[in-house]
């Protein structure tokens, strides 16, 4: 294997270069900047399943909230593999090792560091949605077996480690439910949503988990997407949720 360390420019890299390993975990790194490595690696994971990506050069993305993401340089929504918060890291020289309270393990194989810096981002206003977005969310929280009959709202903007789900519900048996709400329905929203749902299974006193995925019109392929993961779709009308019909004609 070959490995090469190139001197890095972060100060949190400076703190443990000198050190074997360091242990850090998510509350040690509450108040640690974002940290960036552009590497040569190899990653094996371990868990539900085994995967695993071949040498090569990639992004590595480790937040001040713990979540360590994989990313290459193609696709803009979705890293090649991570872990979210909570976890612990062992990072030795050669390698990082990541572990979750489930017992899976990210062990990411550094072959050669091109670059290792650290970022203070600061606290981030969140995202701003468009109105009719906005509205939605506001429309279908007040409406929400207009989803689903029988769903209840749990709360709006439920907060996880990767952003705030739309709507937390429980439908009609009880389940929770997370909605996630588009005005145009694509497959990144369901990509999105699949994130949201990974973060929430941590958190056991919520139950089993299932997604709907919500927006005014929704793309063949998103629909076979979600499908595919065992979520829910639904389109719905923002005229008639505001109390509104179209006086366009309707083939459907």
């Amino acid at each position: 294997m070959r490995f090469a360390r190139k001197e890095p420019t972060g100060d949190l890299y400076s703190q443990t270069s000198h050190c074997a390993c360091a242990i850090t975990s998510a509350v040690d790194l509450v108040s640690t900047p974002m940290r960036l490595v552009v590497a040569r690696c190899s990653v094996v994971y371990e868990g539900r399943l085994d995967a695993s990506l071949p040498e090569a050069n990639r992004l590595l993305m480790r937040k001040a909230d713990g979540c360590i993401a994989i990313h290459a340089d193609g696709g803009a929504y979705k890293p090649l593999n991570w872990m979210n918060a909570p976890n612990s890291v062992v990072e030795h020289d050669d390698k990082w090792v990541v572990t979750n309270p489930k017992g899976e393990t990210l062990t990411i194989y550094l072959h050669e560091v091109f670059s290792d810096s650290s970022h203070e981002l600061g606290e981030d206003p969140g995202l701003t949605k468009d109105g009719v977005e906005a509205h939605l969310q506001e429309l279908l929280a007040a409406l929400p077996d207009s989803i689903e009959p029988g769903l209840t709202l749990i709360r709006r903007e439920y907060p996880t480690a990767v952003g705030p789900v739309d709507l937390l519900c429980r439908d009609a048996t009880g389940q929770t439910v997370a909605v996630e709400i588009k005005r145009r329905g694509e497959i990144d929203g369901v990509e999105q949503l699949t994130r949201y749902i990974d973060c929430l299974h941590a958190d056991t006193s919520l139950g089993n988990i299932r997604g709907i995925f919500v927006a005014q019109s929704i793309k063949p392929q998103a629909r076979v997407l979600a499908e595919s993961r065992g979520m829910g779709w639904c389109e719905v009308d923002y005229d008639e949720l505001r109390g509104k019909r179209s006086d366009e004609l309707r083939l459907f």
